[in-house]
């Protein structure tokens, strides 16, 4: 038999709304096939955003009822990687990762890699322990799924809060930051690091290159940030020989917020024709998925031009980032359920991040 994934994409109404994963299941999906849900939910992807925890419980909750396990086994078991922040015209939805087998041969087709690092400390958050247990599991993830082709790495890492701070400090130990936001970057940047060491991107890495070093980057690690969990989560999508299937990943990198020519190389790697605009009606509905990583540029300029991203106190600036590339991606694509993820430290150059498209072969 010969592994084969599946991707479903489902709306949500809310956070705690998991009918569109129900239904799925319903109409003859294996719950026990599903290894990774990855979600957009609507909240303000800061450290108080707990909406990313309630759909955690959510799914959870389900999957238990429809497994025969409990929900904490379940959180074991499957990565739920909830990214938070639908702002702009984004939609919030569920993208749904299955691995099931076929009796079909093997061909080139898309490969999913899971893996789960052990839980952290709150001192090693955005040190050279997450760096390296990180690249650990990615290697791992890569090797059990045979993937030879990796596209994209989604993380799900981390993050200090001050219980966590005081808890560390009351043994004796220091922390990367005491700005809890600021804690956030430092994790997602050390976990992509962790990606670049894994797949060759960055030969060596230190504690003084987390969070400042920008030529440091990977062009596929994809990481997002949540008080929800203590360790990472790491869902692998590449292409490899020993899998079957009609699906395909791609991928480009965004030199900043506005490179709708990367996302154009992105869906014609995946075997789309944006046509040098948007895509037909035939060709999104071949599109499976699109993910990407949002940053402003720390020079406070895109092209040359002035934007205001990093001053406004108001709006956090991966709010704002966010909303831009999903306007960028929504128009290239003629779709709103995008996974645009903001926070893209060493995740691409200063500025702009990957993206990467599943889609169905023609």
């Amino acid at each position: 038999m010969t592994r084969i994934a599946s991707i479903h994409r489902v709306p949500m109404r809310h956070p705690g709304d998991v009918s569109g994963v129900a239904a799925l299941i319903e109409d003859g999906l294996d719950p026990a096939g599903i290894v990774a849900i990855l979600g957009k939910t609507e909240g303000n992807g800061c450290v108080n955003d707990f909406t990313r925890a309630y759909a955690v419980q959510a799914l959870s909750v389900l999957l238990a009822g429809r497994m025969g396990m409990t929900p904490e086994a379940v959180a074991e078991r499957v990565a739920m990687v909830m990214s938070g922040g639908t702002e702009g015209g984004l939609s919030p939805h569920f993208i749904v990762v299955s691995v099931g087998e076929t009796s079909a041969p093997p061909m080139r087709a898309l490969a999913i890699g899971i893996a789960f690092t052990r839980d952290f400390a709150p001192e090693e958050i955005g040190r050279m322990a997450q760096v390296n247990a990180t690249a650990d599991a990615v290697r791992a993830a890569m090797a059990e799924a045979a993937i030879d082709d990796v596209h994209y790495v989604q993380v799900k890492c981390p993050l200090l809060t001050s219980e966590r701070i005081a808890e560390a400090e009351a043994r004796g130990a220091t922390v990367t930051t005491h700005d809890t936001y600021h804690s956030m970057g430092l994790s997602r940047g050390a976990s992509a690091l962790g990606v670049a060491l894994a797949l060759g991107e960055a030969a060596t890495v230190s504690d003084a290159a987390i969070g400042t070093d920008t030529s440091l980057f990977s062009g596929c690690a994809s990481c997002s940030a949540g008080v929800e969990l203590t360790r990472n989560e790491i869902v692998v999508f590449g292409n490899s020989p020993a899998w079957a299937g009609d699906l395909t990943i791609a991928h480009a990198v965004m030199q900043d917020g506005i490179d709708l020519p990367a996302i154009h190389d992105a869906l014609r790697g995946a075997g789309l024709d944006p046509g040098g605009g948007q895509l037909a009606p035939d060709q999104a509905a071949r599109l499976v998925a699109l993910l990407a990583k949002a940053e402003p540029s720390t020079s406070g300029r895109i092209r040359g031009n002035r934007h205001i991203m990093n001053d406004d106190s108001d709006i956090n600036a991966t709010r704002h980032a966010r909303a831009l590339v999903g306007g960028v991606a929504a128009a290239a694509t003629g779709r709103t359920d995008l996974f645009i993820s903001g926070g893209a430290e060493h995740q691409g150059p200063d500025g702009g991040g990957p993206v990467a498209v599943i889609a169905r072969k023609p």
